[in-house]
């Protein structure tokens, strides 16, 4: 009986060190990587014109020339808007009385009712004297005489059609004839609505690749809200200072998305099993795949990337072929619930970095089918539903 107590111990004391041995560590790999145009051009065709059709073609003397011409006009309207403003005082002041009236003549009502009261009826009722309460008197305000100052510069609209296609371009593409870009746009719309200004800016987008169009489209058609304010109290020039720069980065945001090779860092984190023996082919896969994607570089046209990613889906294959050995209903498994759910959220993290949504989201898809073994902690909850939001979003 003790030797069978302690055969039993030990089983159980190696069972406890296999559990604990299952350690799973994370290391925050930072990657290089190159996001691939929607219409990639082969690199002796990266090149552009741009041809911008406006009504601008305003300088600094015609921005102090509409300064000036709209303060003689303040000044012309200044007699008329001291008469206006008297006459608005005059009419609040009619509402002023009218209001005071109604509110003594309830307030003698209620003072009488309230008189007639007994000490006794006032307590019970918890009854309060009446409070005559009276509005502010309305005040007089005479606009101040206009006095002229210097336009600011700064937020004047100086631009020409020549201006405006200098700010127009592709990253990486120098001028040519290969792209040919061709925009339409009219001058910004302003109008009020409820109090508040909004503009729109009909703009036509033409893009033609080798002589064929690639993109044809018509931007900021639609109004929308730019102030709080009505127009009258704004700096329209300003406004439509910055409503023609929205414009423009809108331009060359689609021409970016459709032409251009986006450059960008990232980093995202990379679990495995720390144990010898057992998981040498994990720990395989997390070196193909952790050194590989460090190699990665921004670059186009740049062949070690297709070296590191046929590498890197080496780990992957890994990855996979350990997912059908999971055994969800033993814990003390090598392969064990615990450990599908690193591989999974492995899968998924860096195919979401890869680009790969498609493959991503099938991973996601193969998990969800194994959650309720899984358990996982709040942690692991909470970040797969931010890899999921980034799958759909």
């Amino acid at each position: 009986m003790k030797l069978n107590f302690i055969f039993s111990m030990l089983l159980t004391a190696g069972s406890l060190a296999f559990i604990q041995a299952q350690r799973i560590d994370a290391e925050n790999v930072t990657f290089q990587l190159l996001r691939e145009p929607l219409n990639p051009v082969d690199a002796q065709n990266r090149n552009f014109s741009v041809t911008v059709n406006s009504p601008y073609n305003i300088t600094k003397e015609d921005v102090t020339k509409q300064a000036k011409e709209d303060f003689q006009k303040r000044v012309d309207n200044y007699d008329q808007s001291v008469v206006d403003a008297k006459a608005e005082h005059a009419e609040r002041l009619k509402d002023y009385d009218a209001e005071v009236k109604k509110l003594q003549e309830k307030y003698k009502t209620e003072s009488e009712q309230y008189n007639k009261l007994k000490a006794v009826e006032k307590i019970a009722m918890n009854a309060m004297p009446p409070v005559l309460r009276l509005p502010s008197r309305p005040q007089l305000n005479v606009p101040a005489k206009p006095v002229y100052t210097e336009p600011d510069l700064r937020n004047a609209l100086i631009v020409d059609n020549k201006v405006l296609a200098s700010q127009i371009g592709i990253e990486g593409f120098t001028k040519g004839n290969a792209i040919e870009i061709t925009v339409d746009m009219e001058r910004t719309n302003f109008q009020d609505n409820a109090g508040k200004s909004f503009a729109n800016q009909p703009t036509k987008l033409v893009v033609k690749q080798n002589g064929v169009v690639k993109i044809d489209k018509t931007l900021f058609t639609d109004f929308q809200e730019i102030a709080s304010s009505p127009t009258n109290e704004i700096n329209l020039s300003s406004h439509e200072k910055m409503y023609v720069q929205k414009v423009i980065n809108k331009i060359n945001e689609i021409l970016a998305d459709n032409y251009a090779f986006a450059k960008y860092s990232s980093t995202i984190k990379l679990e495995t099993v720390k144990n010898k023996g057992e998981y040498d082919d994990l720990e395989k896969a997390s070196i193909y795949v952790t050194t590989n994607l460090k190699k990665m570089q921004a670059r186009p046209d740049y062949a070690p990337n297709k070296t590191a990613l046929e590498n890197m889906d080496k780990g992957i294959t890994i990855w996979k072929d350990a997912l059908k050995k999971i055994n969800y209903d033993d814990k003390k498994a090598p392969y064990n619930a615990k450990i599908a759910a690193y591989l999974y959220m492995n899968l998924i993290r860096l195919n979401l970095a890869l680009g790969r949504k498609s493959e991503a989201e099938k991973s996601l898809n193969d998990m969800q089918e194994h959650l309720v073994d899984m358990k996982l902690s709040w942690d692991q909850n909470n970040e797969l539903k931010g890899l999921e939001q980034q799958i759909y979003n």
